[in-house]
């Protein structure tokens, strides 16, 4: 009997084992943090901390753009929601919007943020209703950041120093 119960100890410890390397490889955590952050999402329970989104919206209003996105990390740091990751990359355009030239980095992170959005939208569209926005769909969110990233005869164009930032 008792070498029964042992064997059935040991399937089961086995068998937990082997959960939890597969859950391992599929959420892909690149620390113990992330391993905190992770479980609710593979549980289908995360949620966005919506008194640091408030603050980063916030900030944002203020031109406060770095600010604003470190909150915007810290309410999603999964990169989990379609919004947040929008605002996110909306604050990188902004901050390096510039009558003269663009910021290539800043730019190039705002379409990692944006691309996550879009991914992340149901049906890959995501429209974000804030008044405040001149841009308030994703993908033309993401035009205005591929457009600044590429190098053109246009960027040598006088009149650029007139444009308006969205």
């Amino acid at each position: 009997m008792q070498r029964r119960a042992i064997q059935i100890v040991g399937l089961i410890w086995t068998l937990v084992y082997g959960s939890v390397i597969v859950w391992i490889y599929a959420t892909e955590p690149r620390s113990f943090k992330e391993v905190a952050t992770n479980t609710p999402v593979a549980a289908g329970t995360y949620e966005i901390n919506q008194e640091k989104f408030s603050n980063g919206l916030a900030l944002f209003r203020q031109e406060q753009f770095r600010a604003a996105r470190d909150e915007w990390t810290g309410a999603d740091p999964a990169q989990r929601d379609p919004r947040t990751q929008f605002y996110i990359a909306y604050a990188c355009y902004r901050e390096g919007w510039g009558r003269v030239y663009y910021d290539d980095q800043l730019f190039k992170q705002g379409l990692d943020a944006v691309n996550r959005a879009i991914n992340l939208a149901p049906n890959g569209s995501l429209t974000v209703d804030d008044p405040n926005l001149q841009m308030r769909t994703a993908a033309e969110l993401k035009a205005e950041l591929e457009q600044g990233t590429e190098r053109s005869w246009k960027d040598l164009n006088p009149l650029k120093l007139l444009r308006q930032r969205k």
